[in-house]
């Protein structure tokens, strides 16, 4: 067996190392990569390898990465270990896990025994393992009343992105009247409001800024969320 480590902090790399060889036993050769560039080289030589994989990287992030590698080996175990379980994470992580795949997301708070149960479950056993606090995000994400559905949170981000109504609706194929009805749930579920002053027509927000902003400070946005949308966009722009 061979484990592949995608991490870019060294203290971080060394402890993975130990608690990969302690854990997995059968575990023959340890690879390790410092971005994820490096972790797609890698994994594309060592192509048997399973994968631990650091989500926030410089040069390229570990959603951006896994999915590229998964796009080539579909069947690839990776287990995410990260510091974050914002929602934007997990919705990246989420939206490119393919079907059927044995994949992990464990916090970096984890304990010691968390993170090698963890291990020997993906790699050895092919269970999926997630961690509590972000298995309830994904539940509440999902069915939560005033959670946002995939193509209200596309919109969010199209918005964020800077894109005008007639852009969200050419790029994501809707009407105009669709487009306005989910910018309008985002403002409920976000509870942006246009308050005003004395004066009537003294507004006091741009609601698509307010909405970014909220969207930002309750952690449904992030930078890593948005260098991916951007890498998104620009393709789509290029088609166009």
């Amino acid at each position: 067996m061979k484990v592949l480590i995608v991490e870019d902090d060294p203290l971080h790399r060394s402890y993975l190392h130990e608690a990969v060889s302690s854990a997995l036993p059968e575990c023959g050769t340890v690879i390790e990569a410092e971005n994820g560039i490096a972790g797609e080289r890698l994994a594309r030589d060592h192509r048997s390898a399973h994968i631990v994989m650091d989500l926030q990287m410089a040069s390229r992030n570990g959603i951006e990465a896994a999915r590229a590698i998964w796009k080539e080996r579909p069947e690839t175990r990776i287990l995410f270990w990260s510091n974050y379980s914002d929602e934007a994470y997990v919705r990246g992580v989420s939206r490119i896990v393919p079907d059927g795949a044995a994949y992990g997301y464990v916090l970096k708070s984890a304990s010691d025994e968390r993170l090698k149960l963890a291990l020997r479950s993906i790699f050895i056993e092919s269970q999926c393992v997630i961690d509590r606090e972000v298995r309830g995000l994904q539940q509440k994400s999902l069915s939560h009343a005033r959670s946002f559905t995939d193509s209200e949170y596309e919109v969010l981000v199209d918005i964020a992105l800077g894109l005008t109504d007639r852009a969200i609706a050419r790029r994501r194929n809707l009407s105009l009247r669709s487009v306005q009805n989910r910018l309008q749930h985002l403002y409920d579920k976000l509870e942006v409001y246009q308050t005003t002053a004395a004066d009537p027509d003294d507004s006091r927000f741009n609601l698509r800024a307010r909405a970014v902003t909220v969207a930002f400070l309750r952690k449904l946005l992030n930078y890593s969320a948005l260098e991916r949308a951007e890498a998104e966009l620009q393709d789509w722009l290029r088609e166009q």
